[in-house]
């Protein structure tokens, strides 16, 4: 072992003589305390931790810490642990911008916190809700942070079977009709939502506007990003929307069946 390392060193010098040689990397040698003319490896590794050790400070050690929970944050893949992860690690760049009185690394890392700590909570709170609707509870409040307002008035069209489907709609005020079946759609029920799953993303029916109303829109594209950010919500939004799939066809039963049916005709009453 020992010739090889022998000759590992001796390798390493003459690239470091050789490095030494072009002027830029001369000035930079001085720069670090090192004659150029006379560079070795155990001169530079010396030096490298002659360089480390002044630097151990407590603030040096805070950003330090902050760098690893940073780096962590660009290896997950879902949104929860990355905010926490960005949250630790701001909170140890505000503290390393406080200990070396840098005021514009502590006040940039100071206002990250609550935006994250924010975000976190929304995303959270939408978990929660998510998961509560598929324990029986089908309001879609949760949803409503992450929509925008549209306005309807009687007789607007908001699409049509077949159409291409780009975004779901949320019943806020007013009344909608879904033509193919009849069915009136109150305020706080889901409309667009079975255009998301169907593979070629068209409408599977006509809904017009029959009372002014106003409703909240959301895109298949803001679905997918709330998706992707945390796959547990799109579970339970997937299962939200199965339950609204069977509700229809229950109902679309009941109808085949008070059709097939037919009048009932009264059994004829006894002679006397």
């Amino acid at each position: 072992m020992q010739p090889s390392i022998a000759d590992f060193s001796t390798i390493l010098d003459r690239i470091l003589n050789a490095a030494a040689d072009n002027l830029r990397i001369a000035k930079i040698l001085v720069q670090m305390g090192l004659d150029p003319n006379n560079i070795t490896s155990d001169a530079l590794f010396n030096r490298l931790v002659e360089i480390v050790l002044a630097n151990i400070t407590l603030a040096n050690m805070f950003a330090l810490v902050g760098a690893i929970f940073f780096v962590a944050t660009l290896l997950m893949q879902t949104m929860v642990p990355l905010r926490v992860a960005n949250m630790v690690g701001c909170t140890f760049f505000a503290t390393f911008g406080a200990l070396s009185g840098n005021v514009s690394t502590f006040l940039l890392y100071l206002l990250l916190l609550p935006i994250n700590a924010v975000r976190l909570r929304q995303m959270l709170k939408l978990v929660k809700k998510a998961r509560s609707a598929t324990q029986g509870d089908m309001s879609m409040e949760w949803l409503k942070p992450f929509m925008t307002e549209r306005r309807y008035r009687r007789g607007d069209r908001l699409f049509k079977k077949g159409d291409a489907a780009a975004e779901m709609f949320l019943t806020v005020t007013g009344k909608f009709l879904v033509k193919e079946i009849g069915v009136e759609l109150p305020p706080g029920r889901l409309m667009g939502e079975l255009g998301f799953l169907t593979p070629n993303n068209r409408r599977t029916g006509t809904v017009e506007c029959i009372e002014d109303g106003q409703v909240l829109t959301i895109t298949y594209e803001r679905l997918l990003e709330i998706y992707f950010q945390n796959p547990q919500f799109g579970y339970y939004f997937l299962l939200l929307t199965s339950q609204r799939l069977l509700e229809n066809i229950s109902r679309l039963e009941g109808i085949i069946a008070q059709q097939t049916a037919g009048p009932q005709t009264a059994p004829p009453s006894d002679l006397a």
